[in-house]
């Protein structure tokens, strides 16, 4: 059995691996800030963040695109969403499907403006408590848009975690981690 200790070692050699896979390999998104960037101090904009994670819920990347470049041409920061006509915001998603992820969307992004100026709390606490805000999106806010060591895992990082993993391993998930679904 091992120790804490070289478990520990192991997994950080592993996250290591990823990160230098991710650097050479990554897509280029409209919503992320690439490797080189981050290296200059480019960081990314907490609202584009979020905005993509509700839109990708349930939704593939390519489906994302033109509606993400459409609501930030529309609304380009959270307190204009959050000033928008519900109606409007309603008729710009139409057609990404799950409409209560764009009623949650426009209730967030009020509360973001009313009760936080307009900014995004930086921890998984302070993300979970948004309208339409649950565990994965949480976690993936805070450890894109402001470094947090938070676990952000689906089943794509399920399936790449048990591809390392001994067959007779299973992957455990953390306890604050759910299927990607539409939040709250």
């Amino acid at each position: 059995m091992r120790t804490a200790h070289e478990s520990k070692d192991i997994m950080d050699h592993f996250a290591r691996k990823l990160l230098v896979w991710y650097d050479r390999h990554h897509r280029e998104l409209p919503w992320r800030v690439g490797p080189a960037d981050k290296a200059q101090g480019v960081l990314p904009d907490p609202y584009h963040v979020w905005l993509s994670e509700i839109m990708l819920q349930q939704t593939t990347v390519q489906a994302v695109k033109p509606y993400f470049d459409k609501f930030l041409t529309r609304w380009p920061k959270v307190s204009d969403l959050a000033a928008a006509d519900t109606d409007e915001v309603m008729a710009a998603w139409a057609g990404l499907g799950y409409y209560a992820r764009a009623r949650n969307l426009k209730k967030c992004a009020e509360v973001l403006a009313r009760e936080h100026d307009g900014a995004f709390p930086e921890t998984f606490e302070g993300l979970k408590a948004l309208p339409g805000i649950g565990d994965y999106t949480a976690a993936a806010i805070a450890a894109i848009a402001f470094d947090r060591p938070e676990a952000v895992v689906d089943g794509n990082v399920e399936r790449v975690i048990t591809r390392f993993l001994p067959s007779k391993r299973r992957c455990r998930k953390p306890n604050r981690t759910s299927k990607r679904t539409p939040d709250k």
